[in-house]
This record gives structure tokens, C-alpha cells and sequence, in this order.
């Protein structure tokens, strides 16, 4: 058998290794960094608790929060966009400002009072319907929207509170939601036939994200959604990065850094 020239093997060389480094390019987004080390931990310990498969949790929070950057995530800690239960304070009605130049809705006082008066579009926003994780006596009105923003505290409370609230309350056997009945059943066989680890495979993730999204009466139902869960989970590497986490026990720097 010929031997393939060198010339040949070193441009398939370089072209594995482009390959190689552009399969998780969301990873070089430093919000996108910044979003999921606030959150893996409350992701890892509350999905392996509870069996929800963690890369599909944070894909999801990822999304539906455009990685913690919008103003109701901001505002509440509600980075899975958790819709409020009749005894939940939600978040109500807003009147709010949006920046032209910034291309964002703003509700911080101090950033307000930065930006010139022709530069902001006041509006009312609707209720979110939202759950408002910010404690009393805020949650649940328009007083002191950036509490979380300059309390690190809070803020981790209120997403660990949401995360906690995705597992248990939301993905659960007592659900009054069929899809999401279905999704717990059978994550529980799962895991009690294969253990944990299998919470962390590439299979186990995608399911999950068919099951509870993309028909009627599902999570959300647009076609789309589990298309762009799943886009953010394998841009991001987010199988990886629970596995380097939870099994290889890497650190968040050293696990996010192998691309």
C-alpha cells in the first residue's frame, strides 16, 4: 500500500485540528464563560440529585436567558424563563427604557441616568408571568429592579432557587404537564438501571430536550426550540463540560479551556 506524501498528512493534520477547535466556538464568548461558571455547580448537584440531565439544563437556561444578559433573568434570577405558580410572586408590569445605542432594555437606575433622554424609547412592558426570585419585600413589584445585579448573594440564591424549581416542582412525576411526567418517569428508570453517569451522556441530554419541548403543551412549543437548545449544548460543549466537571473532576478553567 502507497504511503499518503507528507504534504497530504500535514493538511489532514491541520484539518483535524481546525475541526477539533472550532466544535465548541461559543466557548469564546467570555459572557458565555462567565454564565455558566455562576451556574454549574447549582446545575451538577441539583440534576444529579434530582435526575435531570445537567449540559440540558444549562443549554436551556442559556437560551431562554441569552446567557443571563436579559432584563428579566436580570431582574428576577428566572434564568429558565419558569412561568409563576398561583401561590409564586411574579414579575408584574414594567415601565421601561430602551437604549438605542446599547440595544438593550435598561432597568439599573444608574445606567438609566448615563444615557441622554433622545437615546432611550420608554415603554410598558407587560407582565412576564414570570416567577420573581428576588426576596421580599421586592419581588413581585417595580421597587429596587437592580437588587440582584449588586447583591452576588442574592443573586446566586435566587438561580440556585430556579434551578431547584426546574428539577422538582416543574420536571416531576406530580406534574400536571404529561410531557413532563414522561420526561421524569423515565430519567428515573434510567439512572436506576445505569446509575448516574448516564445523566452525562450526549444521548441522554438530546432526549430530554425532544421530550419536554418542541409540541403542544411542552415547555415551549415551537419546532424550533429543541434545535436551539441543542445548538447552544453542542457549541458550548456543554456534555463535555458536565462530564470534565462531575466525572473527571476538573475545574471549571481546566475543563472549559479543553476545547
Amino acid at each position: 500500500m502507497n504511503k499518503l506524501p507528507l504534504k497530504l498528512l500535514l493538511l489532514l493534520s491541520l484539518f483535524v485540528s481546525l475541526l477539533d477547535a472550532s466544535r465548541y466556538t461559543f466557548r469564546k464568548y467570555l459572557h458565555v464563560e462567565s454564565f455558566y461558571e455562576a451556574i454549574y455547580r447549582d446545575a451538577i448537584e441539583l440534576g444529579v440529585k434530582n435526575n435531570i440531565p445537567p449540559a440540558a439544563m444549562m443549554a436551556i437556561a442559556g437560551l431562554e436567558s441569552g446567557y443571563g444578559r436579559g432584563y428579566v433573568a436580570q431582574i428576577t434570577g428566572n434564568i429558565l424563563s419558569l412561568g409563576a405558580y398561583k401561590s409564586d410572586k411574579e414579575l408584574p408590569a414594567l415601565y421601561l427604557p430602551y437604549s438605542r445605542s446599547l440595544k438593550k432594555v435598561l432597568f439599573d437606575p444608574k445606567e438609566i441616568a448615563k444615557q441622554s433622554k433622545s437615546d432611550l424609547v420608554w415603554k410598558k412592558r407587560d407582565k412576564s408571568l414570570k416567577r420573581d426570585y428576588r426576596p421580599a419585600p421586592y419581588a413581585s413589584t417595580d421597587k429596587n429592579l437592580a437588587l440582584l445585579k449588586y447583591n452576588s448573594r442574592l443573586k446566586e440564591k435566587a438561580i440556585k432557587s430556579c434551578i431547584n424549581d426546574f428539577t422538582t416542582r416543574w420536571i416531576s412525576e406530580s406534574s400536571n404537564i404529561k410531557v413532563f411526567r414522561d420526561a421524569k418517569k423515565w430519567l428515573n428508570k434510567l439512572v436506576e438501571k445505569n446509575g448516574k453517569n448516564i445523566l452525562f451522556t450526549q444521548e441522554t441530554n438530546e432526549r430530554f430536550i425532544d421530550i419536554i419541548g418542541g409540541h403542544s403543551n411542552s415547555f415551549n412549543y415551537r419546532k424550533t426550540w429543541p434545535k436551539k437548545v441543542k445548538l447552544i449544548m453542542n457549541k458550548a460543549g456543554l456534555v463535555k463540560l458536565s462530564q470534565d466537571l462531575y466525572i473527571n473532576k476538573l475545574s471549571f478553567k481546566d475543563a472549559w479551556s479543553l476545547k
